[in-house]
């Protein structure tokens, strides 16, 4: 025999069963009732899950090519918004055991279901007294027949979750597509598939060891994972719900922007730089409201830190805990707080943005042994974060700054103008050049000292903070110098020849050994209570006021050559000057009238000036040599060395 002839009875084989096949389905159709059907496939959809689900609607019955049948208007539970309602139950049916006669369910089919689960004031559901018939169904003591219904399937498609409380909560889990693995052969229970929330796709797995037990309240295994693309998260361990729901294990999560994540889970972060990449694994205990992280490892933005976090959501949202790190770079959040413009001259005009400091509180203590904040790096630190009420503080309890120790606080919070801020620092042994630049971008003063600052002020930009600031500022330098003045020179130049000029003495350095400097800020005008500077060849007085929001100085001084460096040597030479301009390019000059009573060369003209005939003119040139105001006062006679002379006002 040919093996084409054989191919040819080979085929005409299986087209005999398979039209045998068709006949005896076909026959099956006929002969089969189709309400004993629907009859049989609702019992034993009540039999396998143990719920009262009514089957209200209409009922079509498939058995030809396969066998089916589908419920329309199917609700579990009552009220106008029942726990389940779905739009059509559809239950697939087994074809060997339909082809002998029995009806017998493979799996089942929610198309458009609605889930609302509502938890009241005490923390119960509308799925409780459910949840209490499953728990008896499925629980050890419960009566089944030997021959128990087995179809284990079901699926959700097109599905909504709604969850809501008596507090306001209100959240909907969309386009749900699951499949759930039903105990109804072993004990576990499974549910994998996809949702959307906040409009973003998020792909989920769930799996309970001991489904009956966890519907009991008794403990089971647990294991959770959420993958989408603003977090992913995974939880295995276990948990109970009595007497109180429990959940302990192990979480670990990461998400390649917190700042997205944040927004996603509907808070409000903070506005400027950083929250980047973010990861967390700990070990979790949910009791409760109260989610506690133990032997936490946190990693934001590059920075690790280890610690204990809490998390409380019984009433306001409260996150709590103590955090450590080797190394934190803070760079990418204080990147964008710019307290002068991008010419380095003027405060900002920007509009400061609280958003994320309302909607929940943090009590966070922070430790590292090392933070690098834009340009200034800082030794150990230990901090304390709190945030009430949208109020910010920031405590410092103690840093390595500036090569000395900062303590003090800052606290920044939202008011009627915008923001209010308070501030009480205290420096300490630090190094004042690197200091005053990175708080007032000042390089006038080098050495060693203490500084502090007790500030308060509102305003919507930094700008209109400097307008309404008041408190106080002290500063005490020691062994140091002025940066871009060298005065000392100079006057022993005019101390020998007073109209020779002074020159140009705004570069090198002014050394001391002690400098004073008192303020009393008064709606942005720092006024000089005391300022003072001592060294072993000179000393410096000053008197006046300089502007915090133009940033510009107004201040006299007398400035005067000892012989000693000692508090109570008597002064050698002393001139009066003034300072006037902006901070980092102030204009000196000493008075010029001060210079010109000095000189022997100028006394025939003080003289000629007493002679009523020479007097107009011998005035005139007296005026152009001092710039004086012409028909003005005449120039006044030497005051005492202890006195401060008034200053004729340069041109610039």
């Amino acid at each position: 025999m040919s093996a084409g002839t054989a191919f040819k009875r080979l085929g005409i084989a299986i087209a005999a069963i398979v039209l045998v096949g068709c006949a005896a389905l076909g026959a099956m159709a006929v002969l089969t009732s189709t309400d004993s059907v629907r009859t049989a496939a609702e019992a034993e959809i009540r039999a396998t899950t143990g719920l009262d689900i009514s089957l209200r609607g209409d009922a079509a019955v498939s058995l030809f090519p396969t066998g089916s049948v589908s419920f329309s208007t199917v609700r579990l539970g009552e009220g106008a918004e029942p726990p389940l309602a779905v739009d059509r139950l559809t239950a697939r049916l087994r074809f060997f055991p339909l082809f002998l006669g029995r009806v017998e369910i493979a799996d089942v089919t929610l198309e458009r279901p609605r889930i609302n689960v509502a938890f009241d004031a005490e923390g119960r559901s509308n799925w409780t007294r459910l949840i209490e018939v499953l728990a008896r169904k499925l629980g050890p003591k419960a009566n089944r027949p030997d021959q128990a219904a087995s179809f284990s399937e079901i699926r959700i498609e097109h599905g909504t979750i709604v969850l809501s409380d008596t507090r306001g909560l209100n959240e909907t889990l969309s386009n749900v597509e699951l499949a759930l693995a039903w105990p109804s052969i072993s004990k576990s229970f499974g549910a994998t598939g996809r949702f959307v929330w906040h409009g973003e796709t998020v792909a989920t797995s769930v799996s309970l060891n001991d489904f009956a037990a966890a519907l009991a309240g008794d403990r089971s295994g647990l294991k959770l994972r959420l993958n989408g693309a603003p977090l992913k998260l995974a939880f295995e361990g276990a948990l109970s719900a009595r007497p109180t729901l429990k959940i302990d294990g192990t979480l670990a999560a990461d998400a390649a922007s917190l700042r997205d994540t944040l927004r996603w889970v509907g808070i409000k972060p903070l506005t400027g730089g950083g929250f980047a990449r973010f990861a967390l694994k700990a070990k979790t205990n949910v009791s409760g409201g109260t989610i506690s992280l133990s032997t936490v490892n946190l990693e934001l933005d590059g920075n690790t830190a280890e610690g204990v976090l809490t998390f409380a959501t019984d009433g306001r949202q409260t996150l709590q805990g103590t955090l450590a790190a080797d190394t934190l770079d803070l760079s990418p959040y204080v990147s964008t707080v710019r307290l002068l413009t991008s010419n380095e001259r003027d405060w900002n005009r920007v509009p400061i943005l609280l958003d994320g400091l309302t909607g929940f509180d943090l009590d966070l203590r922070l430790s590292a042994a090392k933070i690098i904040a834009s340009r200034a790096n800082f030794g150990r630190t230990a901090i304390t974060l709190n945030l009430r009420g949208g109020k910010l503080t920031v405590a410092i309890a103690e840093s390595q700054a500036f090569g000395g120790i900062l303590k003090g606080s800052f606290a920044i919070g939202a008011s009627d103008a915008g923001a209010e801020v308070k501030s009480q620092l205290q420096f300490t042994d630090v190094e004042l050049e690197n200091c005053l630049n990175e708080l007032f971008n000042m390089r006038r003063i080098e050495g060693r000292g203490d500084i502090a600052i007790t500030v308060d002020g509102s305003g919507g930009n930094v700008l209109a903070l400097t307008r309404t600031l008041n408190g106080t500022a002290t500063l005490i330098g020691r062994d140091g110098s002025l940066i871009g003045l060298n005065v000392e020179p100079v006057l022993r130049r005019l101390e020998k020849r007073p109209l020779a000029g002074a020159g140009d003495f705004r570069s090198g350095k002014t050394p001391f050994e002690k400098l004073t400097v008192n303020l009393k800020i008064v709606q942005g005008t720092a006024n000089i209570e005391d300022v003072r500077l001592e060294g072993s060849k000179l000393r410096l007085n000053v008197t006046g006021s300089a502007s915090i929001p133009s940033r510009e100085f107004d201040l006299r001084g007398v400035a005067a050559l000892v012989s000693s460096g000692a508090t109570d040597a008597p002064a050698t030479f002393e001139l009066p000057f003034f300072v006037q301009g902006p901070w980092d390019d102030p204009f000196y000059m000493f008075e010029p009238q001060a210079l010109l009573m000095r000189s022997p060369a100028a006394t025939p003209l003080l003289d000629a000036v007493k002679n009523r005939g020479t007097r107009e003119t011998i005035r005139s040139v007296i005026e152009r040599l001092t710039g004086a105001t012409p028909g003005g006062a005449p120039p006044p006679t030497a005051q005492p060395s202890s006195g401060v002379q008034p200053a004729v006002q340069p041109s610039r």
